[in-house]
């Protein structure tokens, strides 16, 4: 594999790894930030479907719809299809707290499920790449 396609997508994949850890930081603590961690949980899941993508050299689109992007994944490894809750769950968050609306942020149950789909997410798409574009 090219080394200048190998090093994009370990860039994308390397800002999910990294979104992740952020989110359980956020999430961490006395006095959480439960509207911030969701974002990220949303945001890693984005950079992991972006990174296969690009793997898959799929031009990439500026969308945060994780359920869209799961949907172009599909069509190169079927088995993204077994992610599209994760991704239909995690879509509304790149914006539903990041803007001035009636819920401030969300349950810690609801941030719980937005992070399982989004590691979900994100190992099942390392398990489809080579070691050399992991993080």
């Amino acid at each position: 594999m090219a080394e200048a396609k190998s090093e994009i997508v370990r860039q994308w994949l390397t800002r999910a790894e990294r979104d992740l850890g952020s989110a359980e930081r956020l999430a961490a603590g006395s006095a959480p930030y439960l509207d911030t961690a969701v974002y990220h949980c949303q945001q890693a899941g984005e950079k992991a479907v972006k990174g296969f993508l690009a793997f898959a050299e799929h031009e990439l689109e500026k969308t945060h719809d994780v359920e869209r992007l799961v949907k172009l994944a599909e069509a190169y490894e079927p088995a993204f299809q077994h992610h599209r809750s994760a991704a239909r769950l995690l879509t509304p968050y790149a914006t539903r707290f990041r803007y001035i609306s009636e819920a401030l942020e969300p349950s810690r149950d609801e941030f719980n499920e937005a992070f399982k789909a989004a590691e979900g997410l994100y190992h099942f798409t390392l398990s489809l790449l080579p070691e050399e574009v992991h993080p």
